[in-house]
């Protein structure tokens, strides 16, 4: 078997997964529904229709910030995959053929970032028709490149995890407290300017911060907090990081 035949069958495996997954494939843009429907439109009603001068309402400002959220809850969780694999000794046999395991690496993140790719097309989909996302051909293109790189940071992050433990209940566990302070400390649901310098500061160490940043300044026309040179600079690196750090986890992963 060669190296790409490999790649490709590893990237099968978990799209066919994925796809006969009915119950998965809803989840992933029945709770961010929720979100921008009853918290975005509860909150929103005491905030006004012109959000911060921003010209949007809160249910379209923080829709960028539900997009990463469901990046995050759906692509940080994929390495359990990894775990319940080496409870059925499915790795195991994976291993043992004639792959490197930086191709069963990058195999699991394709796989993995197809996934998001597809929870996140049907939400922009609905974020286009429902909540007023207006794209062009440019801001489309643009906002799918900074997902794909958040995706792959996220997928490599959580099958870092699934490489590291043996533990469904320790995974689920590690992720939750991983999870949240990324979510809420990157300006998802509120600006980031105008924070108290130590909030501020968990803010700008956050790399999802600059996802959430990149998209609400493409997606709606806000003025970037960071800059988007520096959001693109911080999640290439990210996802390089992720990735290298991934890749050297899997060939020290034990069983």
């Amino acid at each position: 078997m060669s190296e790409i035949s490999g790649l490709y069958a590893l990237w099968y495996r978990e799209f066919k997964i994925f796809t006969r997954e009915v119950s998965r494939v809803a989840s992933s843009f029945i709770q961010p529904l929720m979100w921008l429907v009853i918290f975005g439109t509860g909150l929103g009603s005491a905030l006004g229709e012109n959000f911060l001068g921003t010209g949007t309402t809160y249910t379209t400002y923080i829709f960028p910030g539900i997009v990463v959220m469901t990046v995050l809850f759906g692509s940080l969780f994929f390495g359990l995959y990894i775990i319940m694999d080496k409870r059925v000794d499915f790795l195991k046999e994976v291993l043992v053929a004639p792959l490197s395991r930086t191709t069963i690496f990058l195999g699991k993140v394709l796989g993995g970032s197809t996934d998001g790719v597809i929870q996140i097309a049907i939400l922009l989909t609905l974020g286009a028709i429902f909540f007023g996302i207006h794209f062009t051909l440019f801001s489309l293109i643009v906002s799918l490149i900074i997902i794909l790189l958040l995706i792959i940071s996220v997928v490599s992050l959580g099958l870092i995890f699934g490489a590291l433990m043996t533990s469904q209940e320790g995974f689920g566990l590690v992720i939750t407290f991983v999870i949240f302070p990324l979510f809420f400390l990157s300006g998802a649901l509120f600006p980031v300017k105008n924070l108290p310098a130590w909030l501020y500061a968990f803010v700008a160490i956050n790399p999802v911060s600059y996802a959430v940043d990149a998209l609400r300044s493409i997606m709606l026309g806000v003025t970037s907090s960071f800059g988007l040179p520096l959001d693109f600079a911080v999640l290439a690196g990210f996802a390089f990081v992720t990735v290298m750090i991934g890749t050297w986890a899997f060939k020290h992963m034990k069983f």
